[in-house]
């Protein structure tokens, strides 16, 4: 079921979702399971998995020299998409990315999708590469969301890139893509990124997942912003608790994103990252339930694949 007729569905009702990443190469999916598991009780009707992007890691070759690679550390987003779908029976959303894919190879992610019955994706555009100063598609892939939405609302229409085929079975993906309640680190300003955000809804995105914010201020206004722009799809605030001391700068630094003064305070307080992650979760369960008085369709939480304290949050919300 698509994510839009979820909550069309719930009438009203706050839903619990969760994004999840792939674990790392080598590394066993019951590890992800384990974290799953305790999550269920809150009748996710949607789970996210994230996509990475590729990395360059160096070789030890011998003698001296060192063999440059690019590779993908945490692959199987789709073939986790399936085997969390039929082993909880709920909807899963892979993202699917611009950066390091070809227009073509984002085509056949997306039959594969069809084929798996998986009708819910996340455009994203994606990180820079680590060694890029800023971002640079693929030869021959998207340069930004709004265009990877395209490609995908045109194969919905059964409009592939190259080949004439007569389609007796289209594609009906959702579409979702993402929002930034304080702007993308790249965006000028509110204002342009909101207007970029308008570009990829008009282009047939269907509802939109924020960024990690810590003030709810900051999503309050921003959808207030964005329905005077004309956005009408569902805004589904993203939640992210936060867990450790460093947090407190590496947060800001990579999103460009704010924290309260008071969240900084309690932080500065700490002793450890056991009080740090306590501090974390109550200012998530203050968050959340604020955001579920004003009716806010989904409650998103970023769980980098950890559950113990998404499982306190959920259980003092919902």
């Amino acid at each position: 079921m698509k994510v839009t007729q979820h909550i069309e569905d719930a009438k009203g009702e706050t839903l619990f979702s969760f994004e999840i990443i792939p674990p790392q190469k080598g590394k066993s999916i019951q590890e992800l399971y384990d974290n799953i598991d305790p999550l269920m009780e809150f009748k996710p009707p949607f789970i996210d998995v994230t996509t990475s992007r590729e990395e360059f890691i160096y070789v030890d070759k011998g003698n001296g020299l060192l063999d440059k690679k690019l590779t993908r550390m945490r692959p199987g987003t789709l073939g986790i998409c399936a085997s969390i779908k039929h082993k909880y029976n709920v909807d899963t959303v892979p993202h699917v990315l611009c950066g390091g894919f070809t227009k073509e190879e984002t085509e056949y992610l997306l039959v594969d999708c069809h084929y798996l019955e998986i009708n819910n994706v996340m455009a994203l555009r994606g990180d820079a590469m680590k060694e890029e100063q800023s971002f640079v598609a693929k030869a021959g892939g998207n340069s930004y969301a709004v265009d990877l939405v395209q490609q995908i609302k045109l194969m919905n229409e059964g409009k592939y890139l190259h080949d004439v085929i007569h389609v007796d079975n289209k594609a009906d993906f959702c579409i979702g893509v993402a929002g930034y309640p304080e702007k993308h680190l790249e965006s000028p300003s509110l204002l342009s990124d909101l207007k970029r955000l308008k570009e990829k809804v008009d282009a047939g995105a269907d509802y939109v997942v924020t960024q990690m914010f810590f003030d709810n201020a900051k999503y309050f206004e921003f959808v207030a912003k964005a329905r005077e722009m004309g956005i009408t799809v569902p805004i589904i605030p993203g939640i992210k608790p936060l867990a450790v001391q460093r947090h407190l700068q590496i947060l800001p630094q990579i999103f460009r994103i704010d924290l309260p003064e008071d969240l900084i305070d309690a932080v500065d307080k700490c002793k450890t990252n056991a009080d740090v992650k306590q501090v974390g979760i109550e200012w998530a369960i203050q968050q959340s339930l604020e955001l579920k008085a004003a009716g806010v369709p989904v409650l998103h939480y970023y769980s980098m694949g950890k559950s113990e304290n998404i499982r306190q949050i959920a259980s003092k919300v919902f």
